[in-house]
């Protein structure tokens, strides 16, 4: 038998069909439920769906009288607050293709971005790092939006263009993934397939607002069913998850592996009596962490392996736990197969994870590069770059990267992004980069490089801290005489975290 999981395709996406609609149709009907709090320790900040619908509504008849037109690209440069959210879904309401960014990036990644993009606008909040541009929605005028009467959605094709998010390429330049309004009906499919979620859950993630995995698992999946989403206040300590947990009647928990791990090494104990599970994705979760987490809390976690173009596609569940070293299997809907160059390989050997194209969650292309896109496909399959193996009953072992890319806290980072920043510095005359353990389940970014002599640590770090994005940046720096390379004169990034443990025993 050969590595393709089909079981059948997804239902059909209504048209027409606006994402934010889709994200907003409980909100009549659950008008006073809660559909969002911000977490205190004493405290929290609520809003109820009808408050929802109203901000983010009444916010996209202001970003109509500011000027902005349907089809145009708002950059976002905000915070970790609700704004955010707010913000992305009334622009996505009328027409507007909003981009979510990292409040980390710093400015000279933000130049690029705007060169590539060419926005139309900039969503700003002021202490948010960002390059000029001529026309900045700051802040406080998003806010008064708010009060505003409520604008039409724009009902149209699920195929059109809805917003974009970018991702770091093996090419070391952060790729525009443009994604259809559809993408938030495909993710209906993680609704059973990973999160087995309810309308009476009260789903807490960890992570900022304005990072995509919280902006989908955390806010919009929650709402589209009409649950609670809760969400630590900017700043929360690890330690301090366990008790508004608790204190909040937390059923789900989701974070990226690192925040799970975190919460293992507090001295707080791990009762959580409201728990049914956890949730894990951004970075491959170790059978040790998971082990620990088990027996720790009494409660499963279930991971889910996705990208940039296609977010979550193959997951455990409570209806379908992984096995052994498996990650899960393809979500109801999916069809997803094991390539070879001629195509699926048989059940059990090696390949390259791929989606196939009519996957409704999969990206419309890359803006401004779609001949990178269409070098990704394989025929109708879209190539992850990501090694598996499937079983017999569907369910696939993730077998590492094709390429080079880093792993730092749950983001995708590309080691030539990292590599180009460093090699401006002076003194430095080659310089490679890679992730490295510096202890069980605990990965960083390092970079080696090779010039006259070793520099200041201080020095470097104050260089990248001023051109790299936080978790874009190393945090060791390792001179050496030369670096490894093959036969060919190319770099061996896969050689180099061995000199790191060289250097650190």
């Amino acid at each position: 038998m050969l590595s393709v999981f089909d079981h059948g395709p997804p239902l059909a996406c209504p048209t027409p069909f606006n994402l934010a609609a889709h994200v907003l149709r409980q909100a009549d009907q659950n008008a006073n439920k809660i559909a969002l709090s911000v977490l205190r320790h004493d405290g929290t900040e609520d809003w109820t769906y009808q408050a929802l619908q109203s901000a983010i509504l009444g916010t996209a008849t202001g970003l109509l009288r500011a000027g902005l037109k349907p089809g145009d690209i708002a950059l976002m440069r905000l915070g970790n607050t609700v704004d955010f959210p707010i913000a992305y879904l009334a622009a996505i309401a009328v027409g507007i293709v909003p981009v979510p960014t990292s409040s980390q990036l710093t400015d000279p990644e933000t130049a690029r971005m705007v060169e590539d993009l060419s926005p139309a606008a900039i969503l700003r909040d002021p202490s948010v790092a960002c390059a000029p541009h001529p026309v900045q929605i700051e802040l406080s005028d998003l806010s008064q939006m708010r009060d505003l009467p409520p604008a039409a959605l724009q009902m149209g094709d699920p195929d059109k263009m809805a917003y974009v998010v970018y991702t770091s390429g093996t090419s070391g330049k952060p790729r525009a993934v443009a994604h259809a309004h559809r993408a938030i009906w495909a993710r209906q499919m993680m609704v059973d397939g990973w999160y087995g979620l309810r309308d009476t859950d009260r789903l807490c993630h960890a992570g900022a607002f304005n990072w995509t995995y919280t902006l989908g698992t955390g806010l919009m999946d929650p709402w589209t069913i009409g649950a609670t989403a809760l969400i630590p206040q900017p700043g929360t300590a690890p330690e301090d998850l366990p008790a508004l947990l608790r204190q909040h009647r937390a059923t789900i928990f989701a974070a990226a592996p690192g925040v799970f791990r975190k919460l293992l090494n507090t001295p707080e104990v791990l009762h959580l009596p409201d728990l049914r599970h956890g949730l894990c994705a951004g970075e491959k979760l170790s059978r040790h962490l998971h082990a620990r987490w088990a027996e720790a809390s009494g409660t499963e976690l279930y991971e889910a392996y996705g990208m940039s173009e296609c977010s979550t596609f193959i997951s455990s569940s409570p209806d379908h736990p992984a096995r052994g070293e498996s990650l899960g299997q393809p979500q109801p809907g999916r069809r997803i197969a094991i390539l070879g160059p001629d195509g699926p390989v048989p059940q059990g050997q090696e390949g390259t994870i791929a989606i196939h194209r009519s996957d409704p969650g999969l990206m419309l292309t890359y803006l401004n590069a779609p001949q990178e896109a269409n070098s990704r496909m394989q025929g109708d399959w879209f190539l992850t770059g990501d090694q598996g193996a499937m079983a017999v009953d569907g369910q696939i072992t993730y077998l590492g990267r094709d390429d080079d890319m880093m792993n730092a806290g749950g983001y995708r980072v590309s080691p030539v992004e990292v590599e180009a920043a460093l090699a401006k510095f002076p003194g430095i005359t080659q310089v490679g980069a890679a992730a490295v353990e510096v202890k069980q389940d605990t990965f960083v970014i390092a970079a080696f490089y090779t010039g006259p002599e070793k520099l200041d640590d201080n020095a470097l770090q104050t260089y990248v801290k001023a051109n790299l994005a936080r978790y874009k940046q190393p945090r060791a720096f390792i001179h050496l005489p030369e670096l490894p390379t093959g036969g060919n004169g190319k770099l061996l990034r896969r050689a180099l975290p061995a000199y790191f443990k060289a250097t650190h025993p």
